[in-house]
């Protein structure tokens, strides 16, 4: 299905499950679906905070899998380097939970939420950073387009 083609359609829940999708290890992009959405009939606020929401529990799921798959199995099934496996922990042992702020960026935010998971940051303080970094890049967006 082709952004917007329907995706707007289904309104809010289409875009809660685009901004999930997004945060996922699949390709997908909840930003293309946002700007479309801000010319319909929902609040830029609704729209942050569905977007900010599906984004952080997509994001979380990637956590999810890296902290419920061990380290060593999952570090191979990924087929990651020893050497970059150690920089990931080194990552999360100098940064910690605050990495998460990081998990908006694309290529490298879906790692970093793995790699918090994986090396055991603590659950709440990354959900909390998570959800204020995508929340922020999601206000950004807005922000820019409502300028225009």
């Amino acid at each position: 299905m082709e952004i917007g083609m329907g995706w707007t359609d289904l309104g809010l829940p289409g875009l809660f499950l685009a901004s999930f999708l997004a945060a996922t290890v699949l390709p997908f992009s909840s930003e293309a679906l946002l700007v479309l959405m801000l010319q319909g009939p929902w609040s830029s606020l609704s729209l942050w905070g569905v977007a900010s929401l599906g984004n952080t529990l997509g994001g979380l799921t990637n956590y999810g899998l890296g902290r419920w798959l061990p380290e060593g199995r999952t570090l191979r099934w990924l087929r990651v380097d020893p050497a970059r496996g150690a920089r990931w922990q080194a990552f999360v042992q100098r940064y910690g939970p605050w990495g998460a702020l990081l998990c908006w960026l694309p290529v490298v935010g879906d790692p970093i939420a793995i790699a918090l998971g994986l090396f055991r940051a603590r659950p709440v303080p990354v959900a909390v950073l998570m959800f204020i970094g995508k929340a922020l890049r999601y206000a950004v967006l807005i922000g820019a387009v409502r300028a225009l």
